[in-house]
């Protein structure tokens, strides 16, 4: 059976591709987990390199969205990683990840409370 090729009635309003951001736009708390010390601290997975460290975002938040800057952690990277399903080479659970995260989320705005880059750690 042979197919005949499918036409538009109307035109394609777009004249060009949209552009894809190569890069997540940079904020000051980002920016601000440069050279800070890693805050999640997973015992005989942190490395303490200061120079490695990332904010690592809280996750939920939707495929292809972040959830806010002030939901995240000073994170070195390989707690990064860890956090971002490594966990699970450990055995360890969800749920203890999520416990990690959160003390961790805590002691970074404690930080950017005191940095003056939010007003409250709650």
């Amino acid at each position: 059976m042979k197919r005949t090729e499918l036409k538009r009635k109307t035109p394609l309003k777009a004249k060009a591709p949209m552009k894809k951001s190569s890069r997540p736009k940079m904020t000051k708390i980002r920016a601000s987990a440069r050279g800070q010390r890693c805050m999640v601290q997973v015992p005989g997975v942190c490395n303490g390199n200061p120079e490695t460290t990332v904010l690592a975002h809280r996750n939920g938040a939707g495929m292809g969205c972040k959830a806010d800057d002030k939901d995240a952690a000073y994170a070195c990277s390989d707690c990064h990683e860890w956090l971002d399903g490594g966990y699970v080479r450990y055995g360890v659970s969800r749920f203890e990840r999520d416990a990690y995260h959160e003390q961790g989320i805590f002691r970074t705005r404690l930080l950017l409370v005191e940095q003056g880059l939010i007003k409250e750690a709650a």
